[in-house]
C-alpha cells in the first residue's frame, strides 16, 4: 500500500486565537520551526507530510480561503526576495514556500459541519487511494530520526491497512481526545488492533470500557491527530452524510472510524513523539516551546527558560 496523498483539515476559524485569527487564518500564524526559520503553521504541518513521502496535499478550508492562502504564500516569497536577496536561509525558505504552493490543492467546506464532514469534503481529491490525515491545529514532534507521519506510513504500508497514531495520555486529559481500546499485537509492543473508539470520554466511562492491558495505571490510548486511512472511510462518511447522522449538529469522524474497525483491519500505533494541540488554552505557547526545545537552538532556549524560572522564583520570595 503506497500513501502519496495527504489531507489537512483547516476550515476552522480558530476562535481561541482571536483576535489574531480574525485577520489571518490560524493555519498561517507564525512559529519558529526546529531549523530556526519562522514559518506559517500550515507549512510546518505540510513539511511533516512531505518529508514522510507525501507528494500531493489537500487542504480543507473555509469558503474563499484559497485566495487568501495563495496571496500570503506569494507575499512571503516577494518580501524575502526583496529584503534578503542572496541570503542562504531566505533562499531556502523561498524554495520551501514555492514547493508548498505547488503541491497544495484546496477544497472548501462550505459550512462548519464537523470533522468527519471536513474529511468527507476531500473525497474527490483522494479518489480510491489510501491517504494521510493531519489536523491543521496540531503539531507533531518526533523523538527519533523518522517523522511521526513516516512512522505511521511505514506501518500502514507494511500491514496494508488503516493506522491511527496514538499517545498514552493521563486520565485528566482524555476529555480532549478520541480515546480507544484494543489488543496489543503479539509481535509489536507499540501497535494495537483497535476494538472501540469513544470521542472525548469522561474518566468513569474510560475506566469501564477503554482500559488497555499493559498501559500504566491512569493512562489511556488517545488519538495523536494523525491517521492513515483507506478509501473505505469515504463510504462510511457518505452514509453519515446521507442519513444526517450527527452529534450536536456535526458529522463526526469517530462513528466512521468505529465502523471501519468493524469492517476491516485497523491498527493503532504508539508514535515515538509528541502532539501539541494549538486549539487549547496556551497550546500555541506550548507548541512553540516544544519546537524550540527540539530544534537547533535547544541549549540556548533551555538556558533562557531556566533563568526565567529562577528570576520568577526569586521575585516571589522577595514579595511581601
Amino acid at each position: 500500500m503506497q500513501i502519496r496523498k495527504a489531507v489537512i483539515t483547516a476550515a476552522g476559524r480558530g476562535a481561541r486565537q482571536y483576535p489574531a485569527s480574525d485577520t489571518v487564518q490560524k493555519a498561517m500564524l507564525p512559529l519558529v520551526d526546529r531549523d530556526g526559520l519562522t514559518k506559517p503553521l500550515l507549512q510546518i504541518i505540510a513539511e511533516e507530510a512531505i518529508d514522510s513521502g507525501i507528494e500531493e496535499i489537500c487542504v480543507v478550508s473555509a469558503p474563499g480561503d484559497e485566495a487568501r492562502y495563495r496571496s500570503q504564500f506569494r507575499s512571503i516569497v516577494e518580501h524575502l526576495r526583496s529584503a534578503f536577496r542572496g541570503v542562504s536561509w531566505a533562499e531556502e525558505q523561498i524554495r520551501k514556500v514555492g514547493e508548498l504552493d505547488s503541491r497544495i490543492r484546496f477544497v472548501e467546506q462550505h459550512e462548519p459541519e464537523g470533522y468527519g464532514h471536513a474529511v468527507w469534503c476531500a473525497r474527490e481529491f483522494i479518489g480510491n487511494h489510501p491517504f494521510l490525515l493531519l489536523l491543521g491545529d496540531h503539531l507533531y514532534i518526533s523523538r527519533e530520526s523518522r517523522r511521526c507521519a513516516r512512522q505511521l506510513i511505514e506501518l500502514a504500508s507494511s500491514e496494508s491497512c488503516a493506522v491511527s497514531a496514538v499517545q498514552a495520555t493521563r486520565e485528566h486529559l482524555i476529555h480532549q481526545y478520541g480515546t480507544l481500546t484494543g489488543r496489543r499485537l503479539h509481535d509489536r509492543t507499540d501497535a494495537y488492533q483497535i476494538d472501540e473508539i469513544v470521542e472525548k470520554p469522561n474518566p468513569t466511562l474510560a475506566e469501564l470500557r477503554l482500559q488497555v492491558p499493559g498501559l500504566r495505571a491512569g493512562y489511556y490510548l488517545c488519538f495523536f491527530g494523525m491517521h492513515v486511512l483507506t478509501p473505505t472511510i469515504f463510504e462510511l462518511l457518505d452514509d453519515l452524510v446521507r442519513q444526517g447522522d450527527r452529534e450536536g449538529d456535526q458529522i463526526q469522524l469517530t462513528p466512521a472510524l468505529n465502523s471501519l474497525a468493524d469492517r476491516e483491519k485497523y491498527l493503532a500505533l504508539e508514535t515515538v513523539g509528541s502532539r501539541h494541540n494549538l486549539g487549547i488554552k496556551f497550546g500555541y505557547v506550548e507548541a512553540q516551546i516544544a519546537l524550540a526545545l527540539s530544534g537547533a537552538d535547544r541549549d540556548r532556549v533551555l538556558t533562557m527558560l531556566v533563568e526565567s524560572v529562577a528570576r520568577e522564583q526569586t521575585a516571589d520570595r522577595r514579595s511581601p
